[in-house]
């Protein structure tokens, strides 16, 4: 009897969390994907800008210190995993309009900000970020779309 076969939702999910891997974040590992046309586009994982040391190298302070969740934000050099799909679709010349963004935490509100300005109309999340009721307020009013993953549809 052959495998279950995912759904598309758990199948983009499942790519994010692989590309979660890829991030040198100390504190968390998070990535996106984004989608057009049940095709993926972009992705994308956190950690510091191009050049610049990856924070399991000591690159960012804030990662490397003991800081509580949530706090010292503005200190932190990482770039976010949905930061980063977007820029690096912008990079390649590819619209993000009207995609869907699959991510492994719900957007902050600076990624929201970015989300609702490229175009993206559905974001899609495994886990919810503690600190996310204004960014998720934000694209409400904006109309994206904003729910969590469900395992196993349209197979």
């Amino acid at each position: 009897m052959p495998a279950k076969r995912p759904g598309w939702d758990e199948y983009f999910m499942n790519i994010a969390h692989v590309a979660a891997e890829r991030s040198s974040c100390s504190r968390r590992q998070v990535a996106a994907v984004i989608v057009k046309d049940k095709r993926v586009i972009s992705t994308g994982y956190n950690g510091t800008p191009r050049g610049v040391r990856n924070c399991d190298d000591g690159g960012c302070p804030r990662c490397n210190s003991d800081v509580k969740s949530g706090h010292g934000l503005t200190d932190c050099l990482c770039c976010h995993a949905e930061e980063n799909a977007i820029v690096q679709a912008a990079c390649h010349g590819i619209s993000v309009d009207q995609s869907i963004l699959y991510t492994t935490f719900s957007p902050c509100l600076l990624c929201a900000k970015m989300i609702i300005n490229a175009g993206i109309k559905q974001v899609i999340f495994h886990a919810r970020y503690s600190i996310d009721d204004v960014s998720s307020n934000l694209l409400a009013e904006a109309g994206v779309e904003l729910r969590p993953v469900k395992e196993n549809t349209e197979a």
